[in-house]
Order: structure tokens, then C-alpha cells, then sequence
């Protein structure tokens, strides 16, 4: 994409610009890029001896950030904050970042258009990428088709912003897939109005780890989610389409208060059962969305294009959550507490012992018809555990769910927790609970055993790749 910018004055002819390519943000993206190797895990800089080379940096950053700001119109009083948070950071001494006052005035979920573009510059921790906090800056690209304006007039999500990545710095040259104001550094927290996730790297390292897979497997892709690994724009929206409903789904339906309790420690199996609710609540809405849509079809109503797209990233939504989970999450990442790679493993063992999902003379084949009802079914055992933890003690709550998980993978031989807590445990603190988890208490059964080794070159191949990586 391009943003046509008039020169001044404002009647004049305009300049089409590829914000990318000009020598202004390849001059702040060098820079910021420098600043990074001085900086310590706060964010911080606390060698005086490099200070005087961080504050030239800094001088080269905000030029840059002042002269691209006639760019982005839109962010005029964020961008301008990004330079005052930039100048009294180096002005007072490198110390820990707060970047609090240009965070505040960011606010992209006010200018959810398709194609417009957002300059970010903020010192980070990257999720997936990297625990210390760095100057990084990013262009993004608004992913806002006319069908998912429509989408979320009935999937109300005011906080969700959906981008394509443009260009970045190293801290996004990794798995990191989301943009989210709780990693910047700031003096205190404010309450948080936007989330934004990078739908052009889920889609790409979908596209390529899928077809991979699909071949070592020798599964039979359906035409429909073939195509999907043959057009990265087409994929792009369904992930936006799984996502909206995804994200708002971890704050709804009858929930054992906080589901996702970031803040509060706890065994990791239980993330791993509440990411799953989430997508296979996004499952079910778009089963619903795309049997409510062909009904109309079939009775002869005529549908307008937002709907006709609609209903057609309703039914590839349900191969991305199938094919990502099984796939994707099951073998990506260590086997510490991971919480994504249990759930991927879950929903594989669910649809293999209710007969939908078959591993017969060394080919993986899917009972197609049978998927959408086995994939919900598993969607409503989690919400009647979370139904019925609303009224059970935390700890009871965590055991009635590793019933659930366990009733389907077989856990490690070594765990406490298969073998039944101790009393002392039991009546113990919740500590004592998580404690005796261990980190790997659900491992990969030998089909994903087998199935990792083939594939750990794809899925290594994978970070930083993004829409325009083939």
C-alpha cells in the first residue's frame, strides 16, 4: 500500500509515498536498531559511557518520527507524544522507559479502515519473542474488509485491531504475532483499549506449515482449504474472522469468574482449556454464521457481497482452527507448560476417539460431515466445567479440569497429579497445586512424536515470516 500525502501548501499536488522505502524510516529503524544494543532488560540504559552515542540515536529517531508525521495524519497526537516520551527519556538519563503519556494517545481502534497505516514506536517486550523491553518501532497496515465491519456490528469488539506487517524491527523478527499495550513500558498502567494481532503472520506461517503437514500426513485437503494455502489474502480475513469472535469470547459466556486470571498463577493445562474455548466458540459462531447464510441461499434470497464473504470465511474459519490447532500449536514451542501445544493436542485426541479423525496405514483422513458436531461437543464439555466451576472452589475447579483433560490424553507416569495430590497438598495453599504439575504433564503421544521431528524445520522456518514471505 501507498498513502498519497499532499506537499505543502495543503492545495498543492500530492506525492504518493511508500513509507517503507523512504530515507526517513530507514533512518529512525537503523537507529532504533543501534539504540537496542545498549539497553538492558528494563529498558534502561545505565552506562553512562554509551549515553552520549544513545542520545545521537534518539536525535535521529525523533527527526525521523517528525518528518513521516505528515503521513499518518490520524496519529498526529500520538506521534507528537512519542517525541516528548523519546526526549525526556534521553533528557533524563537513559533510566527506565515511561512511555505511558504517547500510549495513552495511541488509539488505533478509533481508525479500524482497510489499508491505512500506523508508524509505532514504543520500548517493548515482544510476546513470543523476547522478555526484555527494547525501543521498537513498526510500520502496520490496517486489515479491515467491508464483510468484518459487518462482523463485528453483531460481534461487538471495540478493543480489536486487526494489521498486516510492513516493516519492523528485530523484536518482530520472531514468532511474535500481537501488538499489545501491556507489553510497553509506562509509570503505571491505564486502563487498556485496543488489542491488535498480526494477521499476515498467522496466515503465512499457517500457509506453510499446513500444506507441510497436509503432506507428510497425506491428508486430502477439502478444495476450500486448499485454496487457502494458495492465497495469503484470503487467509489474512479468515484469521481476522476467527480472531474478532476469539477475542472477545475470553470475557463471555457463564465463566468461573476470571477464566483467564493473568495476574494470578495457576496450572497451565487451564490456559490451555480457556485458548481452546475461545476458538472453538469462533468454531461454533461461524458453523452458525454459514449454515444461517446457505439457509437463505437455499430458500432463494439473494445476499450482498459483505455476505456472500461472510459466509464463505465462516467455513474456511473452521479448517484454520482445526488445521492450526492439530497441526500448528500441538508441536510449536518447548514442552514447559505449553499451554497451546496441550490444547492442540486435545482437540486431535477428541476427534480421534469419537471416529472423525483416522491415522490408518500411515495417512491421516477426516470424516469431513462429522467434524462440525465432534469439534462443538468438545466446545460444550468446557463449557459445562466452567458452568459448574461458578460455583466450586478454585482448587476444585482446577481438578474437575484435569479430569477433563486427562479423560482424553494420558498424562505423564511420573505425575502427582495423575496419581491423586497428597492430603497435604489437597489442603494446602493453591501453590501446592501448581507446584506439583509438571512441566511437560501431558507429552506428545508418538503420532506427534513422529510428526514433530518431520516438521521442526518448517515450523523453525517460520518466525519473522509475514504476508509478503512465500
Amino acid at each position: 500500500m501507498t498513502i498519497t500525502t499532499p506537499t505543502s501548501p495543503a492545495s498543492a499536488p500530492s506525492t504518493t509515498v511508500a513509507v517503507e522505502e523512504t530515507p526517513s524510516w530507514r533512518a529512525l529503524k537503523s537507529a532504533t536498531t543501534a539504540l537496542q544494543a545498549f539497553q538492558v532488560k528494563d529498558g534502561s540504559i545505565p552506562d553512562a559511557a554509551h549515553h552520549a552515542a544513545a542520545r545521537t540515536h534518539v536525535e535521529v529517531i525523533t527527526t525521523a518520527i517528525d518528518d513521516l508525521r505528515p503521513l499518518f495524519p490520524h496519529d498526529e497526537d500520538y506521534l507528537a507524544a512519542a517525541i516528548r516520551d523519546l526526549g525526556r527519556w534521553a533528557g533524563g538519563g537513559f533510566g527506565v522507559p515511561d512511555f505511558l503519556d504517547s500510549l495513552v494517545a495511541f488509539q488505533p481502534q478509533q481508525h479500524r479502515v482497510d489499508g491505512l497505516r500506523h508508524l509505532v514506536v514504543f520500548p517493548m517486550y515482544t510476546q513470543n519473542g523476547s522478555t526484555d523491553r527494547r525501543l521498537e518501532a513498526v510500520l502496520v497496515e490496517v486489515i479491515w474488509p467491508e464483510f468484518i465491519a459487518r462482523l463485528e456490528s453483531e460481534y461487538t469488539n471495540a478493543l480489536f485491531v486487526s494489521l498486516r506487517l510492513v516493516d519492523f524491527t528485530p523484536g518482530y523478527d520472531t514468532n511474535s504475532a500481537v501488538l499489545f499495550p501491556e507489553t510497553v513500558a509506562m509509570r503505571e498502567v491505564p486502563t487498556f483499549t485496543w488489542g491488535a494481532i498480526f494477521q499476515d503472520r498467522e496466515a503465512a506461517r499457517y500457509r506453510r506449515v499446513v500444506r507441510a503437514a497436509a503432506e507428510i500426513t497425506k491428508l486430502d485437503l477439502p478444495a476450500d482449504a486448499a485454496r487457502m494455502l494458495d492465497d495469503q489474502e484470503l487467509t489474512e480475513k479468515t484469521f481476522v474472522m476467527w480472531d474478532i469472535i476469539h477475542d472477545r469470547t475470553h470475557m463471555r459466556g457463564d465463566l468461573p469468574f476470571d477464566p483467564f486470571m493473568i495476574k494470578q498463577r495457576m496450572p497451565f493445562f487451564l490456559y490451555s482449556l480457556e485458548e481452546l474455548r475461545c476458538d472453538l466458540t469462533a468454531f461454533r459462531e461461524c458453523v452458525a454464521i454459514q449454515r444461517r447464510l446457505q439457509g437463505r441461499l437455499d430458500d432463494g434470497a439473494d445476499l450482498d457481497d459483505a455476505e456472500r464473504e461472510m459466509r464463505e470465511h465462516a467455513g474456511l474459519v473452521q479448517y484454520a482452527v482445526l488445521f492450526d490447532r492439530i497441526f500448528r500449536f500441538a508441536i510449536t514451542g518447548t514442552r514447559v507448560r505449553n499451554y497451546d501445544g496441550v490444547g492442540g493436542q486435545l482437540l486431535f485426541a477428541w476427534l480421534h476417539q469419537r471416529g472423525v479423525l483416522h491415522w490408518t496405514d500411515t495417512a491421516l483422513t477426516i470424516d469431513w460431515d462429522g467434524v462440525p458436531d465432534a469439534v462443538m461437543a468438545l466446545g460444550d464439555a468446557i463449557d459445562e466445567l466452567y458452568w459448574r466451576s461458578i460455583d466450586r472452589p478454585k482448587t476444585a475447579h482446577w481438578l474437575a479440569a484435569y479430569e477433563l483433560v486427562r479423560a482424553v490424553l494420558t498424562p505423564h507416569p511420573a505425575s502427582a497429579w495423575a496419581r491423586g495430590l497428597p492430603d497435604d497438598v489437597l489442603a494446602g495453599a493453591p501453590k501446592g497445586f501448581t507446584d506439583a504439575v509438571l512441566d511437560d504433564e501431558f507429552p506428545l503421544s508418538m503420532f506427534y512424536e513422529a510428526l514433530e521431528k518431520k516438521m521442526r524445520a518448517v515450523i523453525d522456518s517460520t518466525a519473522g515470516i509475514t504476508g509478503r514471505d512465500r
